[in-house]
Formats: structure tokens, sequence, C-alpha cells
């Protein structure tokens, strides 16, 4: 064979027949995800801001342009480690999805509500380079687990968010939530079942809030909770929301308490409970739960 720079389609394949070896066929069409480490999108205060991407492709088509779904990692709002689910979210990126996750201003850099103005900035940047990152730019949903699912509940019903959006004539809006067991409601006293400072000025969402003593603030524990922020009139995308029943971390009754609050609001929502599931763990990665999220993102996006 002669030396030089072949293309893929002009080299000649192997074809000569070898003894015991077998050869296994092939499509072209098998997916991998290629992972891009942190991309800057923001700089905000003098706090640069990173995603995590993960680009999926095939041999076929090596640079496919794809929905994007733009995903929170939680950590009760205080420092994140966006590297943890990466693993996870691979699966979905393997589906046909580019998965990019948001790293927020965290509560000790900034109170609420800048990690949902971060999030939306973040889907701003990935529309406004939707080409370089091989996203079509029409199709870009918001999912995130735990204070990442409360942020990304956030990111897809705020629209009045102008001045903070550092990227001007780009739109946040998405298609679609997808909120995995979202610390979304800390209204009731045992919404957060293992957090015995709960509502205190030192517990996680008390420090969100600027260090409140939220016991004592009615209105701005209202303002944190997301179901007490939707009515008739709220614009909301499609949401599918996911909950283990014994989450000793958040409470699978604040999930509940948001569904039937945009069930009552008339807003599209699907909810699933997880028998015995606690705060996050394998059962929410299985075969038969991404098949629920690629089937109500194909629906909403495609």
């Amino acid at each position: 064979m002669e030396l030089k720079d072949w293309t893929y389609e002009e080299l000649p394949e192997f074809t000569e027949p070898v003894e015991g070896v077998s050869v296994l066929s092939t499509t072209g069409d098998e997916v991998s995800v290629t992972y891009l480490s942190d991309v800057a999108y923001a700089e905000v205060g003098g706090v640069t801001l990173h995603l995590q991407i993960l680009q999926p492709g095939s041999r076929n088509r090596p640079e496919m342009v794809c929905p994007c779904v733009v995903f929170v990692q939680g950590s009760a709002w205080f420092p994140q480690n966006v590297y943890t689910q990466i693993p996870r979210l691979s699966k979905l990126a393997a589906r046909g999805y580019v998965v990019a996750i948001v790293e927020y201003r965290h509560s000790g850099l900034a109170p609420f509500p800048a990690q949902i103005m971060d999030a939306r900035n973040a889907i701003r940047f990935l529309r406004k380079n939707a080409a370089l990152y091989h996203i079509d730019p029409d199709k870009i949903a918001v999912s995130g687990d735990s204070s990442g699912g409360h942020t990304a509940m956030f990111a897809g019903m705020i629209h009045d968010d102008e001045r903070e959006n550092l990227y001007p004539g780009v739109t946040a809006e998405v298609g679609a939530i997808v909120n995995y067991y979202g610390s979304t409601s800390v209204m009731a006293e045992d919404s957060n079942p293992i957090t015995v400072n709960h509502c205190a000025p030192d517990s996680p969402e008390g420090l969100v809030m600027g260090g409140v003593d939220l016991r004592d603030r009615p209105d701005l524990k209202r303002k944190l909770s997301v179901e007490c922020n939707i009515g008739p009139d709220t614009v909301i995308p499609p949401t599918l929301i996911f909950h283990g029943t014994k989450d000793r971390t958040v409470n699978c009754a604040g999930s509940v308490a948001l569904y039937r609050q945009m069930k009552k609001c008339g807003k599209d929502v699907t909810m699933y409970l997880l028998q015995g599931a606690d705060h996050g763990g394998p059962e929410f990665w299985t075969e038969n739960v991404l098949d629920i999220v690629d089937g109500f993102l194909r629906r909403c996006l495609l």
C-alpha cells in the first residue's frame, strides 16, 4: 500500500482472510463522547466560571449537531465538584446530546439569585457558540440535581434578567427542564431531614440567602421556594421531575409540592418517584430512567 495522506474514504480496507480471526461488523454510527474540560463561559466579579462539556460524535458524523442539556451540579449551594457526575452524564451524551455542566457562584461568593443568573448566562454562552460546540441552538434544555435542580427550575422560569445578561441579544430560554431530586422548597420544617440547623443563618439555605435567619423571614423562604413562585401566568417549559422516596437530604415531599402546584396551574409536568432511592445514586442513571429522560427531551426538543 502506498504511503500518503489517505482520507478515510480512500484508504483501501484490509480484507485478507486471517485464519482463526473473526471479523466483527460495525456501522460507523456507534457514538463516542469527547470531554472538553474547564471551558470558561463568564467572568463575574473577578470570578471565572467554567463548563465541562461532553460532545457526542461518530465515525459517520464526527461533528454531529445535537440538542444540548445544560446541567447544574448540585452542592447545597456550596463550592461544587463539577466533575463528579461526568461518568453518569456521559451516558446521556452517548444518546446524542451535548451535555454542559455548569459551575455557578456558590453561596460564599454571591447570594441567590446569582446561581440562576450564572446558569442562564451559561445557556447564552452555549447558544452564542453553538457552531463551535456542535449544538442546535434551538434545542436546549436545562437540568440539575439537588441545589442544581433548584437552579435549573428557576433558570427555566425567570424571563426578566436582562440586566444580568452577559451576552446581549442572546436568549436564555429553554425548551425543557429535567429536575433530579431538586432542593426546591424550604417551606416545611422537614424540608431537609438531616439538616439540624434548617433555615438558620448558617444553614445552606440561610447562607444562600445572605446568611439570613429564614425562620424569621417567611417572605424570603417563599422567594427561595420554587413552588411559591409558580402561578397560572408563569411561563415555564415542560418539566420532568425525579425524586427518591427515602431521600434523607432533600425531602421528596418538596418535589411533590412543586409537582402539585404546577399541575394546579395547568403546567406540563411529569414526576417519577424512585422507590427506596436516597439523595442521588445509580438508581437515577439506569437505562430505564435514561429512556424516560431521552423520550421526554425528544418530545420537547425534537
